[in-house]
């Protein structure tokens, strides 16, 4: 990939895209083609291919998704599994009309099945049936990797796929009905230790809010008191989480050092050709919430809802493929959570 070269990163003001923009930018690459959704949206056909035509990029990384926790996943399938599938078949497809050098697609770990062998390798893949809460969304990430395999297969194109476990880091998404564990429960914990704290002002700041007698319900609906904040399910849940920056390193690596050939290990029957990006460690929901405690330095209980579900009880990846090729995470999750905590303050005044 030259440093010369246009790339399209789809996706630059999300978690993973941005994150990606950055290292793009820092390792000196200049010709970095983004595009807002306001300007751009990828699942609009014909606006997606007057962008190819127009711009011909030569690297794209599909960054673009529809994401969120697991009650969002719940409660909106047809949502996720819509979006994600017009936008990934979008851009790969005219990445292949308009002769895109090198592809990289990013999937998620929760293509796996629910009840697979630990840690998880690639060869895992459709060997068993999927947890039920990501079920859709799963299913359009499993659509992607096989979509940029057979066109591999089929006419020659060097798309590449990888699948980074849990990731947080800036620009995540902190909504509290919305967004993934790790920076839900960092923002509830913040908000019960500015609650415990009788700082009613930092509160309707953060929450947005016009009056401070909303704070008390607003608080209230998502489990948020003085004294303690409830979790969904038991807590038990097993975890691996990735610092986004680093996720961002592998990508870059891949592009830079990678085609698909180096991925194909059975010449008869092309399958899993995809990479898996992950610290290889995990952690149980309650230890996290211990760990983020800590951080903020918050002193109230966590109550864990047991009628909520728990989700896959583990899900660790296998990162022998990726490491063998000489990549390898750097940030520990304790690092990485004081980080975003950082970015979350510094984000949120």
């Amino acid at each position: 990939m030259e440093f010369k070269a246009k790339i399209f990163v789809a996706g630059h003001n999300g978690l993973v895209g941005s994150a990606i923009l950055k290292t793009l930018k820092e390792k000196g690459y200049t010709n970095i083609v983004t595009k807002n959704r306001s300007v751009l949206d990828l699942m609009d056909y014909e606006a997606v291919a007057t962008f190819f035509k127009e711009e011909q990029p030569e690297y794209v990384f599909l960054a673009a998704a529809k994401v969120g926790g697991i009650l969002d996943n719940n409660t909106r399938r047809g949502t996720f599994i819509y979006e994600n599938l017009m936008i990934q078949n979008h851009v790969i497809h005219l990445s292949y009309k308009y002769g895109v050098k090198k592809l990289l697609f990013l999937g998620s770990t929760c293509i796996y099945p629910k009840d697979c062998p630990q840690p998880i390798k690639e060869d895992y893949l459709l060997t068993g049936p999927l947890e039920y809460t990501n079920e859709p969304y799963a299913i359009a990430k499993i659509a992607g990797i096989k979509l940029c395999e057979s066109y591999n297969l089929q006419y020659g194109t060097n798309f590449l796929s990888v699948m980074p476990t849990n990731l947080y880091g800036p620009n995540d998404n902190f909504d509290l009905e919305k967004s993934h564990v790790l920076p839900a429960l960092i923002r509830k914990i913040h908000l019960a230790k500015l609650y415990q704290e009788g700082n009613l002002e930092a509160i309707k700041a953060d929450l947005k809010l016009e009056k401070i007698d909303e704070i008390e319900r607003l608080l209230y609906k998502h489990g948020i008191k003085k004294s303690s904040i409830e979790i969904w399910g038991s807590g038990k849940p097993m975890r691996e989480f990735l610092w986004s920056e680093d996720m961002a390193e592998a990508c870059v690596f891949v592009m830079q050092s990678l085609n698909f050939k180096d991925c194909v290990s059975n010449n008869e029957k092309v399958s899993n050709t995809h990479l898996n990006i992950g610290t290889g460690k995990d952690i149980s929901i309650k230890e996290l919430g211990e760990l983020i405690k800590q951080v903020v330095n918050y002193k109230g209980n966590f109550v864990f809802n047991t009628s909520k579900p728990d989700g896959t009880l583990k899900k660790l990846t296998n990162c022998e493929k990726i490491n063998a090729l000489g990549w390898r995470y750097s940030v520990e999750l304790q690092e990485g959570i004081s980080r975003l905590y950082k970015w979350y303050l510094k984000a949120s005044k």
